[in-house]
């Protein structure tokens, strides 16, 4: 005679095992994005940011999540990390910050120090960072400038990690894709940015 208790176990387990393993893969095909207002949207709605128009031009495959919140500093994104990596489970982080850090004229050795701990985190979470370069405009000091935007191909080979290009260097050429403080991308510029990073992060997400 049939055990019906066993085989409610048995499809339970099943059940249980099969749940589990579909929220590893979605969690292990995830892109994270960290940044600042350069990719959250600053001033428009986050559907019209670039990683979300990044999202539906992948299908979600992988999925993209945007972190990004707009005036974040390095700190402030290292701060916020763990509980992403906690709820998200990426397979890869887009780290896009420091820029802030540069406005406001951080010393570069503290901006590096904590870029070092982001990548840190996250490779501590098992999952593979993607260093974004980012650059500050010329009239900051040939000095400083040049300083800050040696942090992300050092910390690239140190780390033996992706540098990623920076997508406003592009962006700045077209004034029209500016907002008029000159320094954030307008909702006209996100399909463009989204279209570069797609070409640029498929490679590196294994995307097909």
């Amino acid at each position: 005679m049939m055990n019906f208790k066993n085989v409610f176990r048995w499809h339970y387990s099943f059940l249980f095992f099969a749940l589990l393993l579909a929220s590893h893969i979605a969690a292990a095909n995830t892109l994270l994005v960290l940044g600042d207002s350069l990719s959250a949207g600053y001033r428009m709605s986050a559907s019209a940011a670039w990683p979300s128009l990044l999202n539906t031009h992948w299908q979600q495959q992988p999925k993209v999540v945007n972190a990004s919140i707009s005036g974040d500093t390095a700190a402030q994104g290292l701060a916020r990390l763990p509980a992403l990596l906690k709820q998200h489970q990426p397979q890869w982080v887009l780290i896009e910050l420091g820029g802030n850090d540069g406005l406001r004229g951080f010393p570069p050795q503290s901006i590096e120090q904590n870029l070092r701990k982001i990548i840190d985190d996250v490779k501590a979470a098992n999952a593979s960072p993607l260093l974004m370069q980012v650059r500050l405009p010329a009239n900051y000091g040939r000095r400083y400038t040049e300083a800050f935007s040696g942090i992300y191909p050092r910390l690239a080979q140190q780390y033996n990690i992706p540098l990623v290009p920076f997508f406003m260097e592009q962006v700045y050429l077209k004034p029209e894709w500016m907002q008029q403080d000159g320094i954030h991308p307008n909702p006209d510029a996100q399909p463009f940015i989204a279209e570069l990073m797609a070409k640029e992060l498929a490679p590196l997400v294994k995307h097909e």
